[in-house]
């Protein structure tokens, strides 16, 4: 693992328009399936992200990585529960960014027990999960914008 350093800030407008690039990489696109239909339509992200920064009850980072921002992380209710989800820009994959931003997040939020969702076939996501003490606890499925059709996911939880 490379000697980087990673932190976690407040989401800014200015992190927009890089979550935004991020996003369009269809290769990122595919493996986390669930995704906007349309992922370069700017005016359905800036609505969305103008949504989760007016959520107080949401509570979202900016990944840096040596000054650069490298993703995002976030913690909301879905399907009533407290859950948790991560984007990590392509170009930062393999570099332990995700564990090492999911670990900080979680001393963050202390929220248990939490979950996460993941494709089945995102094993990179699942063991980042899994590193940072998740167990996966149940299956769902669902359709992917990315994928054009219905896709199984694992159900992940981090216990009390």
């Amino acid at each position: 693992m490379m000697s980087s350093n990673v932190i976690l800030r407040d989401v800014s407008e200015d992190d927009l328009p890089i979550y935004f690039e991020q996003q369009l990489d269809k290769t990122a696109n595919y493996m986390a399936a669930f995704t906007a239909k349309d992922p370069s339509d700017k005016v359905v992200f800036k609505a969305h992200w103008e949504k989760i920064l007016n959520d107080e009850r949401i509570i979202k980072k900016t990944i840096i990585l040596n000054g650069e921002v490298a993703g995002q992380i976030s913690s909301f209710e879905q399907f009533g529960e407290p859950e948790v989800s991560y984007w990590i820009g392509r170009e930062f994959w393999g570099k332990g960014v995700a564990t090492r931003a999911l670990s900080q997040f979680l001393n963050v939020v202390n929220i248990r027990p939490l979950y996460a969702r993941a494709a089945k076939d995102n094993i990179a996501s699942i063991r980042v999960l899994e590193k940072c003490g998740f167990r996966i606890c149940g299956e769902d499925k669902g359709f992917s914008n990315a994928r054009s059709e219905e896709v199984e996911e694992f159900i992940l939880k981090l216990p009390l």
